[in-house]
């Protein structure tokens, strides 16, 4: 596969407080809609940082419940070329006939949130998604470094100071899948699409994220059943309420030192 930049240098002019001017280049982020396909039709266009589009397609089908298995997906491609903005993903005839009125609504629940409550949102996503009751437990020293490690995995981030970073563990403290994207959901989109593809989802431990924890990383978590996700910043309470009906420990970084917990502490030890 060639390799895709994901940067760009821009000439910019530097506004100093002495009131100098001076032209440099710095290094931009780049951005670019990927249009997501199943069947042949259009499902979503979503604004990313261009690489790693199949397994992006692939961790968005599985996060909106479109596929559960990768052996639900007969093909994942590019449409017209590796260089396309474009990933066409086509179901086995067993599973499309299976999803079929999923797909005829066009969404799944994390693009239903406009017209219902934050009550609403969790009782539709606790039909769906079950419960965690089971997971390995992470010790709060393990959970601190490997959110300390984080900005080692993100050389984009290095680059251009505009991107989110994530990162998966198993319950040894391995890391096993890691993502760089502008939007947080992206990331973790890609993080846990490379272990759908590669049957690794299940090894999925602790998530580790660079920015707060909306409700929708949560569900994206709990679809892919990690029971841990720690996070630079605090979660919202709309997060709070889903991860603590699913069983999910939510965990930030506490401003002196150690962890804000919010909920669920039994998946962290000492």
């Amino acid at each position: 596969m060639p390799t895709v930049s994901n940067t760009t240098n821009h000439k910019i002019t530097h506004w100093t407080s002495n009131q100098t001017r001076t032209n440099i280049y710095q290094t931009l982020i780049r951005e670019e809609p990927l249009s997501i396909r199943v069947q042949g039709n259009p499902y979503a266009v979503i604004m990313r940082t261009p690489g790693n589009e199949i397994a992006h397609g692939a961790g968005f089908c599985f996060a909106e419940g479109i596929v559960d298995s990768p052996k639900d997906i007969n093909n994942i491609a590019f449409c017209d070329g590796e260089e396309s903005n474009v990933v066409t993903v086509t179901l086995t005839q067993k599973h499309h006939a299976k999803i079929n009125s999923h797909l005829n609504r066009k969404a799944y629940l994390s693009q239903t949130s406009c017209g219902i409550c934050g009550k609403e949102l969790v009782e539709d996503i606790q039909e769906t998604i079950a419960p965690i009751v089971n997971a390995p437990v992470i010790t709060l020293s393990d959970a601190l470094q490997c959110i300390n490690d984080l900005p080692a995995l993100q050389p984009l981030r290095d680059q251009t100071r505009a991107t989110h970073g994530v990162a998966i563990y198993d319950q040894d403290i391995k890391l096993i899948s890691s993502a760089e994207d502008i939007g947080r959901h992206n990331a973790v989109d890609k993080a846990i699409g490379k272990l759908f593809l590669e049957n690794q989802l299940s090894y999925a431990t602790l998530l580790i994220l660079s920015s707060r924890i909306s409700y929708e990383l949560v569900q994206k978590a709990a679809r892919a059943k990690i029971a841990v996700i720690v996070a630079y910043s605090r979660p919202t309470e709309l997060a709070v309420n889903l991860a603590t009906s699913l069983g999910m420990t939510l965990a930030c970084l506490a401003k002196d030192n150690g962890l804000f917990v919010f909920c669920n502490p039994q998946w962290l030890k000492f």
